[in-house]
């Protein structure tokens, strides 16, 4: 379990890639960036949780 937290942040850190990309090549889209910050929020309380244990 300790690799969630680090798989969290490489899976946040990558979908702002592909969001962006997507962004910059069709235009911006809501519901992405909407995603991106539920996954951000779902990432910074695994690393919350995660250091206090």
């Amino acid at each position: 379990m300790n690799n969630s937290p680090k798989s969290m942040g490489a899976l946040t850190v990558g979908m702002l890639v592909v969001v962006t990309a997507y962004t910059a090549a069709l235009g911006s889209n809501g519901w992405l960036w909407f995603g991106w910050v539920v996954l951000l929020l779902a990432t910074v309380g695994t690393i919350a949780t995660g250091r206090g244990r």
